[in-house]
């Protein structure tokens, strides 16, 4: 399949599922829009990526897999002769009934795809052992501060120095703290205007839907006692 028509096979994929849903979802009728990325925003991952030329992306969360379509409409899109996709949902298989990853195989993305049914704090740190390393990653798991906070410890490892990490529902304190620490003591870059348009807003808050890092070109490990506080408050 030319690069072409593989990219054309996974935008009529992406237009399928925004206009008529999942072929399934969960109980809740509203589930698979109060889930999943908006379109805008995962329009806009795909054009920061293939801006950025990346060709090895991890991505943390599956579940219908409308971010993971835009990633690896991405990879494909980028001129790379072995793009590599690792994901890691491990409910995929049970609470998700294969979904997202039955949509990414239409796609012909599992060309491309790994998927690994465990939790990221087992699997990172098996990838870090393994050497494997990204160009970018993008988080959409647990949104619990310890597991975000896990996440991006593991990350910060894996994702090259002057990476991406791209991090969804930050408008979430729970998230917003965990990222912070990174923020304020790893020297990590917030990329202000990094996705087009800004990406969507929480009309409540104000707050934005993702957010955009960059790791340093030169990781360093801080002093003990040069610790900065980083907690959030509202």
């Amino acid at each position: 399949m030319s690069r072409e028509h593989h990219r054309d096979r996974i935008a009529a994929v992406r237009r399928q599922l925004a206009q008529d849903g999942p072929p399934w979802t969960r109980e809740d009728a509203d589930d698979f829009t109060k889930v999943t990325v908006p379109e805008e925003d995962c329009d806009a991952i795909r054009d920061l990526l293939i801006g950025e030329g990346v060709t090895r992306v991890i991505e943390v969360g599956l579940a219908y897999g409308r971010s993971a379509l835009a990633i690896g409409e991405a990879l494909v899109s980028v001129s790379a002769e072995e793009p590599v996709h690792v994901i890691i949902d491990p409910f995929q298989a049970t609470a998700w009934a294969n979904v997202g990853w039955n949509l990414l195989t239409s796609a012909g993305l599992d060309t491309i795809a790994r998927l690994i049914l465990q939790p990221s704090s087992l699997a990172l740190p098996r990838l870090l052992a393994e050497g494997f390393t990204a160009d970018a990653a993008f988080v959409d798991g647990s949104h619990r501060y310890h597991e975000v906070f896990v996440d991006l410890y593991f990350l910060r490892k894996i994702v090259r120095p002057g990476g991406l990490i791209i991090m969804d529902d930050y408008r979430w304190p729970s998230v917003q703290t965990a990222a912070r620490y990174y923020e304020t003591n790893l020297g990590c870059q917030v990329v202000e205007g990094a996705l087009a348009g800004g990406g969507t807003v929480n009309p409540a808050t104000g707050h934005p839907r993702m957010r955009v890092l960059r790791l340093p070109d030169h990781p360093f490990e801080p002093a003990f006692d040069e610790f900065k506080p980083f907690w959030f408050s509202q």
